[in-house]
This record gives structure tokens, sequence and C-alpha cells, in this order.
């Protein structure tokens, strides 16, 4: 067993505030166990020996370290869950930022057309693999920082305090409780180690799972079209079989682990037991003694079965903590720190390749003047998408640069550069909020003003009118309750409040019928008067809003290897027709 990462104290500082005042606490109990176990003994004595009873003031006493004890114990266990909570909060931190770092190239967004891929070992995390770890994972820290580390401390100090105690009172007790004392540490690690690599197979299947299910979930309206939904139903039901297999293996791993514990722990305290019956019955021991020995003994080795037991509890979280840290310890891409300037962007022999894929994703030589409006065709999969993940730094070339105003783009502040683009994707991200706060999504601070004007540039005004609580309706996940034609303006909403002299536009009006297309498109016409836009487009009225188009000259995706969430598309299926089809269902486009 691994007593401490030191890698846990060193991303979350906050715990040793908490783990000193949890074992500072941890030896106060200590010393109020060992008066109470004192006060007992005498007053045991005091009734069956002298036939005396309990004065008031030995009453009043006990009952005081018993509250005290108590106190002490509820003390230990907030200091304990705010250590868990603290480090908790910090690692979740990290995690996210250091993600949000690394771009979202590190993982395959789930629904989208992606290239199917043979997985190696330093791929990208999938997103769902990023959500276990960053929630039921962590959570599972809660035993280690509350319960497993600080009863690590305790496990020396307490048993040491109550040894030194009853040295003196008797010295055969004291002997036989350290030379068994140390077999329950031999066997917990023992079983510990056995224990810890289960746990680790558990949570790694358990966020192959978790990406599972949400990679099906996101392509859920293709599978349906293709009729592969009761076959991937299955894959589901398979690893979640598996998943409860090893969980009751674990479980009971462990279980017969803490049996094997109580049981030495048992047999130790009955042979100190026997040991003063045996003296008392021969008049080498006085009651008094012998109760105080028999009431500290069980407590001696309590620490220590207490560690055993929640190691088994805290594996989880281990396994979790050092798959966060493996994602900490992903060095990030270099960056510039010059501001950006004004000036033509030029794709200098661009080339982007992504892993398992035959052929380069993006070929690209153009130069795009400000105040110009391009549109980059092509077939689905040369490489439109990539041009714009290029620009806002999300792929980075392998060969030839991007430069901007004679600058390469990797010499610029990444986010001085972003904050000169506004970006509309193809599917906008909308969260469980309301619709004045998924537009303001795009500024700090947005006065109402702006905000509203913005919205009603973008043609938002009109259907927010109708809501129930107009601006204020609250949106549930992904914006559900709205249209996909009603997202997409809320999506340009954002472009126009941002205001930046930059804009890229994925596929804006893919997925919407005729008349919600139209909309859009005067939108669209609105936000580029004055900007530069590069569009990614398929559409030819969305092409003809262009002054110029680029052809890109990629190599098409091959219909044999488009998947989309890690089901394989036959190749007889058009590829436009496929990315038209599956994001969107046809009646959520109206």
């Amino acid at each position: 067993m691994k007593p401490l990462d030191p890698r846990l104290l060193r991303y979350a500082r906050a715990t040793r505030a908490y783990l000193a005042a949890t074992v500072l606490l941890g030896g106060v109990h200590a010393a109020l166990l060992i008066a109470q176990a004192a006060l007992l003994a005498s007053a045991i004595t005091a009734v069956f020996l002298d036939g005396a009873g309990l004065s008031p003031v030995a009453v009043g006493t006990l009952a005081a370290v018993f509250a005290a004890r108590a106190g002490v114990a509820w003390a230990q266990e907030v200091a304990s869950a705010r250590s868990a909570a603290a480090v908790k909060s910090q690692l979740r931190r990290r995690l996210l930022t250091h993600v949000t770092a690394l771009g979202p190239d590190r993982s395959h967004p789930a629904g989208k057309i992606t290239h199917t891929t043979t997985p190696e070992p330093d791929r990208p995390r999938p997103a769902g693999e990023l959500a276990a770890l960053a929630g039921n994972g962590l959570d599972a820290l809660d035993a280690y920082f509350a319960r497993y580390l600080p009863q690590l401390v305790l496990a020396v100090l307490v048993p040491g305090l109550l040894l030194l105690r009853l040295l003196p009172a008797d010295l055969v007790a004291t002997v036989t409780i350290v030379v068994t004392l140390p077999l329950i540490p031999l066997f917990m690690a023992l079983v510990g180690m056995h224990t810890e690599a289960q746990n680790r197979r558990r949570f790694r299947l358990m966020a192959r799972l978790s990406h599972h299910f949400l990679d099906v979930i996101a392509g859920l309206p293709t599978l349906k079209l293709f009729g592969r939904a009761r076959a991937q139903a299955e894959i589901i039901r398979r690893i979640s079989n598996d998943q409860r297999r090893h969980t009751m293996r674990t479980l009971r791993t462990a279980f017969l682990s803490s049996l094997v514990l109580e049981l030495l722990a048992t047999l130790s305290v009955a042979l100190v037991a026997v040991g003063i019956g045996l003296r008392l019955v021969a008049g080498e021991l006085d009651l008094a003694t012998a109760l105080l020995v028999l009431i500290l003994a069980p407590e001696a080795y309590r620490p220590l079965r207490e560690v055993g037991a929640n190691y088994h509890a805290s594996a989880e979280g281990l396994a979790a903590a050092e798959e966060v840290f493996a994602v900490l310890e992903t060095p990030l891409p270099p960056t510039g720190t010059l501001p950006p300037p004004a000036g033509p962007i030029v794709f200098d022999g661009v080339e982007v390749h992504y892993p398992g894929r035959t052929g380069a994703a993006l070929r690209l030589d153009a130069t795009i003047t400000p105040g110009e409006i391009v549109a980059l065709t092509g077939p689905s999969g040369c490489g439109k998408s990539t041009a714009l993940a290029v620009l806002l730094g999300f792929a980075t070339p392998t060969g030839g640069r991007v430069t901007v105003g004679g600058i390469p783009l990797s010499d610029l502040d990444p986010e001085a550069w972003r904050r000169r683009l506004a970006w509309v994707p193809q599917r906008p991200h909308l969260t469980a909020a309301s619709v004045y706060e998924n537009i303001a999504l795009a500024e700090p601070a947005p006065t109402h003003q702006s905000l509203t004007a913005a919205a009603r540039r973008a043609g938002v005004d009109e259907f927010a009118r109708e809501l129930p609580d107009g601006y204020g309706t609250m949106l549930g996940d992904a914006g559900t309750g709205l249209s996909a034609g009603q997202r997409q303006r809320i999506a340009l909403a954002r472009a126009f409040l941002r205001d930046a002299p930059i804009v890229l536009l994925d596929e804006p009006t893919a997925n919407l019928d005729a008349v919600t297309a139209a909309g859009v498109m005067a939108a669209i016409r609105r936000l580029a008067h004055g900007r530069t836009v590069i569009i990614a487009a398929h559409r030819p009225e969305l092409i003809a809003l262009a002054d110029r188009e680029i052809s890109l000259a990629g190599t098409p995706v091959p219909a044999g290897e488009i998947s989309l969430s890690g089901v394989p598309v036959p190749a007889t299926v058009d590829p436009v027709a496929l990315e038209s089809a599956a994001v969107e269902p046809a009646t959520a486009a109206r």
C-alpha cells in the first residue's frame, strides 16, 4: 500500500492545515480515552471491592470526559470532511484548467464525425473518461482524505500514547501488544496490493463505460438511422456486466481482508485478556490495573484496523488521483507572447495530420485580407473545420505555418488572439441557464443595452419574446427547449455581442430548413459587415455570401473510414448527407 502520494500534497496544499488539525485532535482524543479508562477502572473497583457508591464528582468528571470525547470526535469529522472537499476542489479546478489549456483536440468531440483510429497508449483521453474522472472518480477521494490519511498518522500516534500509559502499569501486557501489533500492518500490506490492482482495473472499466455511453447517446440519431441502436445497447449491457463483476470482486476482497484484520486484532486482544485473567486469579495483578489494560488494549489495535478498512474504501480514489496526475503532467503546447497585429492571414503550405489517418487532414495555401469574406469549400472531410481549428489554436499544423500581419500565429499570445475572434460552430453549446445568460457567455460583463442589441441583430428577439419568461426563460442542458435554428441564432448573438474583427463560421446553416436558414443568413449578412469572415460552407446560398471561394485541396475522408461516435458507416453512404442527417433530427430543425 502507498501511504501517501506526495503529488496529492503538491497539487492540494490546502490539506496540510486540515491534516495537522485532525492529527492534533486525534492526540487529544487519545488523551481523553486514557483519562476515561482510568476513571472507569477506578469507579468499577470502588463499586465492586470497596462497596462504595460513585460520588457526584466522579460521575460529573466521567460525564465531562465522555462529552469532551464526543466533541473532539465531531471536530475530527468536520476537519476531515473539509480536507477532502478542499483537495477535490483544487484537483478539479486544476484538471479542468489543464484540459482547457490542452485544447479540444485532446479528446474526440462527442457526436462529431471523426475518423476511425486505433487506440494508442498515449492517445488523448475521450470526453467520457474525463467526465468520469472529474466526477465520481475524484469523489472517491473522500475516504482517502477524510478517513485513511488521518488514521495513517493516528495509527502511529495513538498506540504510542496508549503504550506509554500501559508500560508502567503492566509490562507483560505492553510487551504482548508490542509484539502482536506489527502483524496487522503486515497482513494489511499483503492484502492491500491485491486490492489496489483490482480497484485500478475497476476504475478504468468505469471510465470506459462512461465514455462509451456518452458516445452512444451523442450518436443516437445515426444509430437509429442505420438500425444499430440495439447492437450498441447490447455492448453497453456487456460492459455494465463486466463493471458489476469487477465491483463485486473488489468488494469481496475488501470484506475478506477486513475479516482477516478483525480476526488478528481479536486474537491479539484475547491473548492479552487471557494473560490478564490468569495473573489476576493468581493475585499478581490488582483489579484496577487489569481493568485499565482491558479497556485500553482494544483501542491500541483499533487505529490500525481502521487504516486497513479505510484503505479499501479509498483505493478507487487513489486510482482516480493517479489518472488526474497523468493528465496534469501532460505538457502544454508552447504558446507565444506577442500581441496580435492587424494584417492579412496567410496559410503558407499548412498541413495537418491526425494519428491513424492516411494522408493529410488539411492542405492549404491561401491569403485572406482584412475585411474579406471567404468561403472554404470542398467535400466533407477535406479540412474546412480543421482550417478553422488551426486559427482557433485547437489544432497544430504539422507542416507549414500560419501568419497574421507577417507574424507566425504560434508567436502570438493565444488569449489576446482569441479575443479578436468570434466563432460560430455548427452545433453551438448552450448551458442550462437563461437565454440572457447564454448570450452573455460571449462577454464577461455585458451591458443590458449591448446584449439586447446583439440579440435583435441576430434575430433572437423574434422568438425570445414568445418564450414564457422572455430572455429570462431557463433552458435545459444543451439548449433543450429551443430548435436548432434558435440555438444557432443565440450563437450569432454571441458573435454580435463580442464585436470581434474576425468571424469564423462553421456550417452555420447545416441541418436547418430553408425558412430557418434564410433567417440565419440574414443575420450573417449583418454580422459580416466590416469584418473579416471565414466560412466553412456546403450550401450554395452560403457560399454566395462570400467575396471569394477557396476550394480546399485536402484528401477527402473515404466513406469507409468515417465513423460517428465509434459506429462505422457503410461506404455506400454519402458523407455529406450523413452529416446533415445525423447531428440533428429533422423535426428539430424547425
